[in-house]
């Protein structure tokens, strides 16, 4: 049997974010294995096989020389973006495929410093750019950005801002600089998101579940959908899944047995009581669009999760795992301890130990899902050898998750 090229790779991914502050890409970090040799053609067939119309972009960054030249040597007009590192153009081999690919009409990226863009022959050969802003680049853009509401006037003239609109920008963790690129200059989209800073900025208020997510469950309580759309709905948010299992089981409620699911809560309350339990969630529900890619970030590490350890298992064990990525990062959001948030719940142990023991049969799952979130390939590999995975099978089920993404449409 030939070894599918998904076996001699590893795979991590990073969101593009658009302006909406909702999914615009994904970018695909792409390792090869110890012996150099990819069939990166099978590659691209393999994402072509996978990927609908639906599916979001995609941005190939190779993260070798060798990998570089074989997609820029194979890759067929309609590819994917593939990223080229401005720092590698100076080695002429790859320039020479660089203009060559271009003259084939594939799309290219390149990567690098705003303060160090290429000249203008290099510059044509490529359709966008995804940069990092230099700390003197950063003071500069919010020196230039206007003041907030209520601010005071600037004492001197604004200066310009080096950020260029309509390009991708990388490594921005500051929600003042994320709102500048997106907001102020149109950037395409932003590779990762400031949530630490999203986070620190709204720490006088009590985090909420989203508005947006509310409302389409109660809608879909009204058009009579199924218990498995209520359920994915409610899975959508953490912090509503959260609230969801703390009401069903609390003392106001009066049930007998624990509910340790979303689904076991939403056939034990009926759809009467949650719709009523939503329309008290809703007057105090967030709006905030900065709280977006937080939320949608959760949501994928706990589908990547569920679909890492789903080996032919039953339903309530794969709801069981993805109930435990998703409540994963609960104390980032509500500034707690895991270990005190989780005890309120009477879940499963194996969602305590994985989650805040790090151990038991999902901890390899959870663990793996956050190294997929990097371009760190040796703790990939690492995981595997530890928890004795496949890594053709982890790079499929990253593929499979991110193809059935939701993504903006312009």
């Amino acid at each position: 049997m030939v070894q599918s090229v998904l076996g001699r790779l590893i795979l991590g991914y990073r969101p593009l974010w658009g302006r909406a502050r909702k999914l615009a890409g994904i970018q695909l970090f792409v390792h090869g294995d110890a012996s150099g040799m990819v069939d990166t053609a099978h590659l691209l067939r393999t994402l072509q096989e996978l990927w609908s119309a639906s599916s979001p972009p995609v941005l190939l960054s190779p993260q070798n020389h060798q990998l570089l030249c074989d997609m820029l040597e194979n890759a067929p007009r309609g590819s994917p973006w593939i990223e080229v590192r401005g720092s590698w153009l100076s080695d002429s081999a790859i320039f020479a495929r660089v203009k060559a690919a271009h003259q084939r009409g594939l799309k290219l990226v390149w990567r690098g410093e705003l303060g160090r863009l290429p000249e203008p022959e290099v510059a044509q050969c490529f359709d966008n750019s995804l940069l990092t802003l230099r700390p003197e680049d950063a003071v500069a853009a919010l020196k230039a950005a206007p003041a907030r509401p209520g601010a005071p006037a600037p004492a001197q003239r604004p200066v310009a801002s080096p950020v260029l609109a309509g390009q991708m920008y990388e490594n921005v963790a500051s929600r003042a600089l994320m709102e500048h690129c997106l907001d102020q200059h149109n950037a395409l989209a932003l590779a990762g998101w400031p949530t630490e800073d999203v986070l620190y900025s709204l720490r006088h208020q009590p985090q909420q579940p989203s508005h947006a997510v509310i409302f389409k469950l109660m809608k879909a309580i009204d058009d009579e959908q199924s218990l498995e759309t209520f359920e994915d709905i409610l899975g959508q948010d953490p912090i509503l899944a959260y609230r969801f299992m703390v009401y069903t089981n609390s003392a106001a409620l009066g049930l007998r047995t624990g509910i340790d699911s979303l689904r076991r809560g939403l056939v034990m309350m009926g759809y009467g009581s949650i719709k009523r339990w939503l329309s008290d969630q809703l007057p105090h529900a967030s709006n905030e669009p900065n709280m977006q890619p937080v939320r949608e970030s959760m949501v994928m590490r706990a589908t990547l999760m569920a679909h890492l350890l789903d080996a032919g298992i039953e339903n309530d064990l794969r709801r069981e795992i993805y109930l435990c990525g998703l409540l994963s990062q609960l104390d980032d959001l509500l500034g707690e301890p895991l270990g005190t948030i989780l005890r309120r719940l009477p879940l499963s142990e194996r969602i305590y130990d994985a989650t805040v023991l790090r151990t038991g049969p999902y901890a390899g799952g959870l663990q793996m899902a956050c190294a997929l979130e990097t371009e760190d390939a040796s703790a990939i590999r690492s995981l595997c050898e530890t928890y004795e995975m496949d890594i053709e099978e982890v790079n499929r089920a990253l593929l499979r998750v991110l193809a059935d993404l939701e993504v903006e449409r312009r």
